[in-house]
């Protein structure tokens, strides 16, 4: 069954570009391409930045180092973590790192930092502030309007009704590809499906902790009988239905309740502060690219890379990321950052963390200020143009960078 709409959706504003999603990869994103000078405009539905990283209670800044004593993400990548510390670490300061106090060897801490998921929020939007990014909290991206290859619309809805913004490009930085699905570019979903997680917060004895409550699942391809994760329940989620979603979280909140009230028998003055605001969904779905990356392509140089990434799993992999996984030719003016680029359901597990959510992120903005005069698009640009501005802003692009 169905009804009959008629909706004529008012044009608000233009923009050059238009990130969709606040998180760690649209914050890079929108400040990339506010730097280039850019009319920016960032739409998040939450009313705080960070997405996972903050209203998600997932606040472990991952390594942007090898492992092995050499740092591998640089730029904003880089830029974010130190903004993530700048008032006091809740855990893992590398001292080694910002301090230079201790080694930086195999033995030693990696590149990574726990952080207070409120403060960096307020940080971060100042920053994107300063840039000049105009920020649309509450504001859902629901739908694209498209000329040939091209949006030439974003469609929002939150408090004001439903309106549309001109664009002249889009980075797609939602978490669930969800710019890319509304404009008929093809995308992929994760067919493992996503566990319960149900972080939180809390105060007692041992002072304010972070509870690790669940885990994401490890890929199948990489399941052996040492690495198996146990499960909260085991029911699986995509992520991408409204009634499963809620599901997730009705689960969430239970399995957080009775692991707290565990909690308090042994610690009686145990009181939760923070709960996760946003279900804590890990992968859902990705754009299929023009070229999809592979775990196996470890320290493979790529002549369109526009930036490198460790594995935060072990210590040792490097990858520099293609451009070409960040868009499809199909649309020719929409990119995508973060855990929705085109990549193998075992990268995917690798690439959807803070660091490479950020590294994306910087490229796809660059890039995308760089095609706002629509003069060219995501097919055609210089990517030799694009390298040379990432450079420029201290991104480093191959391997060589590292270990020459």
């Amino acid at each position: 069954m169905y009804i009959t709409e008629s909706i004529q959706t008012p044009v608000n504003s233009t923009y050059d570009v238009a990130v969709c999603g606040g998180g760690f990869a649209g914050i890079a994103a929108a400040l990339a391409s506010a730097r280039q000078g850019k009319r920016t405009i960032l739409f998040e539905r939450q009313f705080m930045l960070g997405g996972l990283g903050t209203a998600g209670i997932v606040t472990i800044y991952l390594p942007i180092c090898d492992g092995m004593g050499h740092q591998i993400s640089y730029g904003i990548a880089e830029e974010l973590l130190r903004l993530s510390v700048s008032r006091g670490a809740e855990d893992r300061y590398p001292a080694n790192w910002l301090d230079g106090i201790g080694g930086r060897t195999e033995k030693d801490k990696r590149f990574e930092a726990q952080y207070n998921p409120q403060l960096f929020a307020i940080l971060a939007e100042k920053l994107l502030i300063d840039a000049g990014v105009d920020i649309l909290y509450g504001s859902y991206a629901v739908g694209v309007s498209k000329e040939d290859d091209r949006i030439t619309h974003v469609i929002v809805e939150n408090k004001s009704g439903r309106c549309a913004y001109s664009i002249q490009s889009v980075v797609d930085a939602t978490g669930d590809c969800d710019i890319a699905l509304f404009a008929g570019a093809p995308t992929e979903t994760f067919g493992q499906g996503n566990v319960l997680a149900a972080w939180y917060y809390a105060v007692g004895k041992n002072g304010y902790k972070l509870h690790m409550h669940g885990f994401c699942d490890v890929p199948e391809e990489e399941k052996s009988e040492e690495n198996r994760v146990p499960l909260l329940e085991s029911k699986r989620y995509t992520g991408l239905d409204a009634g499963e979603i809620s599901d997730f979280i009705i689960s969430s909140h239970a399995s957080a309740f009775n692991h707290i009230m565990q909690e308090r028998w042994e610690d009686p003055t145990l009181l939760p502060v923070t709960m996760a605001t946003i279900p804590q969904l890990r992968m859902t779905r990705r754009i299929v690219g023009e070229y999809t990356l592979s775990d196996k392509e470890e320290r493979t140089s790529f002549a369109d890379s526009i930036g490198m990434i460790p594995n935060w799993k072990r210590r040792g992999p490097i990858y520099e990321v293609p451009f070409s996984t960040l868009y499809s030719c199909t649309v020719r003016n929409l990119i995508c950052a973060g855990r929705c680029i085109s990549v193998t359901d075992t990268m995917w597990d690798i690439m959807r963390v803070i660091p490479c959510c950020a590294v994306t992120g910087q490229a796809a903005g660059t890039a995308a200020a760089m095609i706002a005069d629509g003069s060219t698009d995501f097919t055609t640009l210089d990517v030799s143009a694009l390298q040379r501005r990432l450079a420029s802003d201290r991104v480093r692009l191959h391997l060589e960078e590292v270990f020459s």
